[in-house]
């Protein structure tokens, strides 16, 4: 159980600084949503929760890696089954790599169902003389650039818990189904990917666990059911913490208070304060929680976050997502890793070389290079090896779509290729073939150290 003082409650955080959080105009309605957010029912249960907290665990000791991914900002206009189904594959596919080429189970989070909240680095935007509130993903406003579009509508958390819980429903449908059923890999593919230049590669991945399968159930005399489905956890930014607040429980038969809208919340780079609301409410919850740390994160400051976050030392429950940029990670990781193993804290260190490495084209797109986010995973498992540290997992912005939206990978992207498929409307995502080229790379990274 989380240490908390009797000050604590899932409320407590209004006490203190909120940064990110929208000005709603109507406290009634703000308030009336809350309750009725109180009321629904959860979306996820305690004891998934706890069955994370401990395969989390795992990971920090290197029996599991966590391969956590998904979009920047879910949309309620893309919650479908085609859009959805392709997420899950893409997941699936990655971690179907990941398993034959580092033989070691992979725990498996979808940036999905909640991720409907954004940050932004100004609460206004302004186009052509109009300035207007920023949006902050589906779960506030809307993105269309109108007076009332852009206030911020407490109903919208009603509509995102809703989305949330078809998500769940579904994603739970397809694995109990056999979506993930290890005898039929080959159902995870995307049509488009066979024109992918790692195509080859991975049928031959899925032809060998195929008959992998088939061999040990042979031996064993049965049919290993076991196989026929995976464990999958959703986790998202708990930015917006009135919506956090409402689904935050106490249950039966377990101590503490839980966070029942997802398995995994983690805390962004820009509301990490440590006097500030949103690290007051995540030190209360039993759920395993995450933090963003930047380039601009002391050992000191990150001590001190650790031991506000996890003051029991716990093994599962907090994980350091280090997101530094492919040109800085050398210079800024390892002091934190030093001061961090100095100290003794169990963390779980999982490297975002995404957010890092945002840039912007001469045409004006809002992009990701390839090359950099290679660069940054790779440096990642070097500077952790020369520091007596584990990388233990990766966090990725991805879809299942064919997007275009970041440069370079196997078909090398350019910037006019942009212009053809830029869904996002926040930031740029690897597309499916993009994903899985990262997780074949990160197989042969980890399997070029151990030799």
């Amino acid at each position: 159980m989380i240490a908390t003082d009797n000050a604590w409650a899932p409320e407590s955080w209004r006490g203190k600084p909120a940064l990110q959080m929208p000005t709603y105009p109507d406290a009634a309605a703000l308030a009336s949503t809350q309750a009725e957010l109180r009321a629904l029912p959860p979306l996820v249960t305690s004891r998934e929760i706890l069955t994370l907290k401990q395969q989390l665990a795992e990971a920090q000791e290197g029996k599991r890696f966590l391969l956590q991914g998904g979009d920047c900002a879910e949309t309620f206009a893309e919650c479908s089954s085609d859009t959805i189904t392709n997420r899950l594959k893409v997941l699936l596919q990655m971690s179907l790599v990941m398993v034959h080429g580092m033989k070691i189970p992979v725990v498996r989070v979808g940036r999905f169902a909640g991720q409907y909240a954004k940050p932004r680095s100004a609460d206004t935007e302004t186009r052509d003389g109009v300035t207007l509130p920023s949006y902050r993903g589906d779960i506030v406003n809307s993105p269309d650039f109108t007076a009332e579009a852009r206030v911020p509508d407490p109903r919208r958390m009603i509509k995102a818990h809703a989305r949330s819980a078809m998500t769940m429903n579904f994603v739970r449908s397809l694995i109990d189904g056999g979506f993930a059923d290890l005898h039929h890999p080959e159902f995870w593919g995307l049509g488009w990917v066979n024109q992918s230049p790692h195509a080859a590669e991975y049928q031959r991945m899925v032809a060998n666990i195929g008959d992998a399968v088939r061999f040990t159930e042979i031996l064993v005399g049965r049919k290993m059911q076991s196989l026929s489905r995976v464990d999958f956890y959703t986790s998202h930014e708990a930015l917006l913490l009135p919506y956090e607040e409402a689904q935050t429980r106490q249950v039966p038969r377990a101590d503490g208070w839980f966070n029942l809208s997802t398995h995994f919340p983690w805390i962004g780079m820009r509301t990490a304060a440590l006097d500030g609301a949103h690290v007051e409410y995540f030190r209360g919850i039993e759920n395993p929680i995450a933090v963003k740390v930047g380039p601009s994160v002391t050992p000191d400051a990150l001590l001190r976050v650790c031991d506000a976050l996890n003051p029991d030392n716990e093994p599962g429950r907090l994980g350091l997502i280090h997101r530094m940029g492919a040109g800085q990670i050398a210079e800024k990781l390892p002091a934190l890793l030093d001061a961090v193993k100095r100290e003794g804290r169990r963390v779980l260190w999982i490297c975002d070389p995404m957010h890092g490495n945002t840039e912007s084209t001469s045409n004006g797109f809002k992009t990701r290079h390839f090359r950099n986010i290679h660069r940054e995973i790779e440096q990642a498992f070097d500077l952790h090896d020369a520091a007596g540290t584990r990388l233990g997992g990766v966090h990725l912005e991805l879809t299942g779509e064919n997007v275009t939206e970041c440069l370079g990978g196997a078909r090398q992207l350019t910037e006019v290729d942009l212009q053809r498929d830029y869904r996002s409307t926040v930031d740029p995502r690897l597309n499916y073939e993009q994903a899985l080229e990262i997780a074949m790379l990160i197989v042969r990274k980890r399997g070029a150290m151990a030799d």
